[in-house]
């Protein structure tokens, strides 16, 4: 390496050290270690990484690192005897060390990525605790199951269908990888709601709630709009914004699965969802500032799991019945049927489809929107049938607007 070479990788690791020390030197004032401790070991790293390259023995970087871990539990013992316990700081030290050991050896954007991954859980030590403490131990336990099944279920299943048509498409690997799609959605958005607090106001439960299920929205909003009646422009709000989010999670759900489904569906899909943004925004507008709460249970259940697996195969093997023995007309038919209950399986089973080429992606496209319509006609009955007067008056508009968007526009794709 040339000597401006060895500099610039010298000056990352002082650049980390400094970065993540000063996170320390704010957060906790006092401590053994602060700005010139976490600089100086950053460049003991990268010194002890050069010394290693120079003399071509790995036993250098030991002996450094042996050195520093040593003087580390040393900070660490004198702070336990003083009443400090806890290895937070003594850990990032570690890291430091090693971001310092990895930027002398070329891999610069690795370091960078350590040093700010270190910095922000420092400094998120607080949010973390907030969250911990709004968790119960239901919520562990999902979370847990989660892991199991996208790191241990999902790797293991077979990825080859079941003889032939329509049981080709039926592929235990591509089932399960839906669930643990549709899972993560509804984790993240309970998990948002977990933490953001559903008192902070009924628009921010429309938006989180329409993640774990809008439908389960415009069910508790319509008939809470019956008992309080003069905030009914609120509840229209939440409902509207919830829906709105359940056309940016198809769209989400269509792109991880087939890029070019969603580049044909985009259109009438955003169109609809452009038309709750504008209602959602004119009824902010109008809505009373009153905050209410609406309780979501963890989305996340082995039986509603393995319960959405056989769904979405049922659905899966059933449009391509569908479609081989009635063409494009069965598989708008199974669209609608399936829209009633349920979008995501529909969804991932057009996209699914349209990616193996089972289906043109134009019908996929076409059928897709179809669902969206027809769950959106649903939650529209349910509004009209348990919601208030001024409810239903409020959502109507939203509704046409979104049905006639959809329906009109699926027509160019």
């Amino acid at each position: 390496m040339d000597l401006g070479t060895v500099f610039a990788r010298f000056g990352l690791a002082l650049a980390i050290g400094l970065w993540v020390g000063l996170q320390r030197e704010y957060a906790q004032a006092g401590s053994f270690a602060g700005v010139r401790t976490f600089s100086l070991v950053a460049l003991i790293g990268a010194g002890a990484s050069y010394l290693a390259s120079l003399f071509a023995s790995p036993w250098v970087l030991v002996g450094i690192s042996a050195v520093v871990g040593g003087l580390i539990w040393l900070g660490y013992y004198s702070g336990a005897a003083g009443g400090r316990p806890g290895l937070t700081t003594e850990m990032a030290l570690v890291g430091v060390f090693i971001a310092g050991a990895l930027c002398e050896r070329g891999e610069l954007p690795l370091a960078a990525a350590l040093g700010v991954a270190i910095t922000v859980l420092l400094s998120l030590k607080l949010e973390f605790k907030r969250l911990v403490a709004k968790l119960s131990r239901d919520d562990i336990v999902a979370l847990l199951k989660f892991a199991v099944i996208s790191a241990i279920v999902l790797p293991v299943l077979p990825s080859q269908g079941f003889g032939p048509p329509p049981w080709n498409v039926l592929s235990p690997r591509n089932v399960w990888l839906m669930v643990v799609l549709i899972s993560g959605i509804g984790f993240a958005g309970y998990m948002g709601v977990k933490f953001a607090g559903p008192r902070r106001g009924i628009g921010i439960t429309g938006l989180l709630g329409g993640l774990v299920s809008s439908t389960a929205v415009t069910l508790s909003f319509a008939a809470r709009s019956r008992e309080a009646p003069a905030i009914s422009k609120a509840f229209a709000f939440a409902i509207s914004l919830s829906w709105t989010v359940m056309f940016a999670r198809m769209l989400v759900e269509a792109g991880v699965v087939n890029v070019a489904l969603l580049g044909r569906a985009w259109l009438p899909i955003l169109a609809a969802g452009a038309v709750g943004i504008l209602s959602s925004w004119t009824l902010l507008r109008r809505a009373e500032k009153r905050r209410e709460e609406v309780e979501f249970t963890s989305p996340f259940e082995l039986s509603a799991a393995v319960k959405f697996a056989l769904l979405y195969a049922t659905i899966l093997v059933g449009a391509r019945a569908a479609q081989l023995y009635l063409g494009d007309v069965g598989i708008y038919l199974a669209s609608v049927v399936s829209g009633v209950a349920d979008v995501d399986a529909i969804t991932l089973t057009l996209a699914r489809l349209s990616l193996s080429g089972d289906v043109a992606s134009s019908t996929a496209a076409r059928a897709m929107v179809l669902a969206a319509m027809a769950n959106t006609a649903v939650k529209g009955g349910i509004v009209m049938v348990l919601g208030s007067p001024v409810l239903r008056r409020s959502l109507i508009p939203t509704l046409s607007g979104m049905l006639l968007t959809g329906v009109a526009l699926s027509f160019l794709v």
